[in-house]
């Protein structure tokens, strides 16, 4: 008995010092001196190495940022996935035309040759030859395609065919009030949680966790998120494709 005793409480710290050293190589990663100064702005909003130990992105895995933008999110799956990992920076070609300088500029870094820029439409946004992708990220644009000339349906349901049985599509996103539903994507930048959160799991997804770490309750929700005068509340929702679908996807 104190044989096995001792024996599960070896597992048991091992199993602790494991998850200690996922969260060091997440700070390491935010703290890499070779970051921009900018992105170390970005930082002070977006709570990176939070957000990647909810994401629980890992060495190896093969990953897709849907709405990569500038690529900052991009940059940091990048780091987190390593020299045998790679990540799909998908963005549709009229949003790229914005922000394209400073992808580019971006792209220079060695950590960069771990990615693939897609230029695709959002509701076709995986390129026919990938498959059994290990993770998506979503963060902060879902509100901007509800908006556009796209077919969210469609879209949810090609992540959804994307992933390998038990990946995850992890979604960050700015909170609307209650009622606003997807109203409000163009003119405040925000979206309501639960008008997210029905289209995704149309597409059959699984809510598994739900991250605190962006909340901010003294957010009114009813300003635009660029001039809010408080920090901005964000939702962050962490999804599963089943590892046993059913027959209707």
């Amino acid at each position: 008995m104190k044989f096995a005793c001792a024996v599960l409480m070896t597992a048991l710290m091992a199993a602790a010092a494991s998850l200690q050293a996922v969260a060091k190589d997440y700070s390491a990663i935010v703290a890499a001196s070779d970051r921009s100064d900018a992105d170390r702005i970005t930082d002070k909003r977006r709570n990176p190495v939070k957000l990647l130990e909810f994401v629980g992105v890992k060495t190896g895995m093969k990953v897709l940022d849907m709405a990569a933008g500038a690529g900052y999110t991009t940059e940091l799956l990048a780091r987190s996935v390593g020299p045998k990992g790679l990540v799909y920076s998908q963005d549709s070609a009229e949003a790229l035309e914005r922000v394209k300088d400073k992808f580019d500029l971006r792209a220079q870094s060695p950590v960069m040759k771990r990615v693939v820029h897609v230029i695709r439409s959002y509701d076709d946004p995986i390129p026919p030859n990938v498959r059994n992708l290990d993770l998506i990220t979503f963060f902060f644009a879902y509100h901007d395609i509800t908006y556009m000339q796209v077919d969210r349906a469609a879209m949810n349901r090609k992540l959804y065919a994307a992933l390998k049985p038990g990946g995850y599509l992890v979604i960050a996103d700015h909170s609307a009030k209650t009622g606003d539903g997807t109203s409000v994507g163009k003119t405040l930048h925000r979206i309501e949680e639960s008008a997210l959160r029905k289209e995704v799991e149309a597409a059959g997804f699984k809510l598994v966790a739900e991250g605190d770490f962006l909340r901010h309750p003294e957010d009114t929700r009813d300003a635009i998120v660029f001039r809010a005068s408080t920090p901005v509340d964000e939702f962050v929702l962490k999804y599963q494709k089943p590892r046993q679908h059913s027959k209707s996807h």
